[in-house]
C-alpha cells in the first residue's frame, strides 16, 4: 500500500537527496585566491555577491539525480516487499559510495586547505540523513512483512 510509513520515509529520503541541488557541499573557501562555493553541480566563484560557475561536475550531477530517483522508484515496488527491501539495501550501498565520491570531489577542489566545520555545507550531511531515512523505511517494510506472515498463519 502506498500510504504506509515506509513510503513517507522513502519520499523524504528522495527529497533530501534532491536538496543537494539547493545546499552547498562547502562554502566560502579561498582556493587560489578566489572565494568559492562547492555544490554537486560544480564549483562557483563568488564575484560581487553573484555565483559564477568555474568548474562543472556533470557526472556528479547525473549520479545525484539517479540517487534521488532510486528511493522514489522503491516506493512503487510495494507489492513485492522482499524486492523493496533488496533495492533499499542497494540504495544504501550506492549512497555510501556516492558520499565517498562527493567528499573526494570536495577534497580535490579544496586541495591542501583543511576544510573547517564553518566551511562545511549542509550538503555534506544530507546523504547521511537519506541513508538513515532508508534504514527506517526498511525496518517498516520488515514489520509489514512480519504482519502479513502472521496473518497468513492465522488463515
Amino acid at each position: 500500500m502506498l500510504q504506509r510509513i515506509q513510503s513517507i520515509y522513502l519520499l523524504f529520503a528522495s527529497l533530501v537527496l534532491f536538496a543537494l541541488f539547493v545546499f552547498p557541499l562547502a562554502h566560502n573557501i579561498f582556493v587560489d585566491g578566489k572565494l568559492v562555493n562547492v555544490t554537486v553541480t560544480g564549483v562557483y566563484e563568488i564575484v560581487n555577491g553573484q555565483d559564477k560557475q568555474i568548474q562543472p561536475f556533470l557526472p556528479l550531477t547525473i549520479i545525484t539525480v539517479i540517487a534521488a530517483l532510486i528511493p522514489l522508484a522503491v516506493i512503487f515496488l510495494y507489492k513485492n516487499r522482499k524486492q523493496q527491501i533488496t533495492y533499499s539495501y542497494i540504495a544504501i550501498l550506492l549512497l555510501i559510495g556516492y558520499s565517498f565520491w562527493m567528499a573526494q570531489t570536495v577534497k580535490n577542489v579544496v586541495g591542501p586547505i583543511k576544510l573547517e566545520y564553518k566551511n562545511m555545507g549542509i550538503g555534506l550531511f544530507l546523504t547521511s540523513l537519506s541513508i538513515i531515512l532508508i534504514i527506517f523505511a526498511v525496518k517498516a517494510i520488515q514489520r509489514d512483512e512480519k504482519l502479513v506472515k502472521s496473518a497468513d498463519r492465522l488463515r
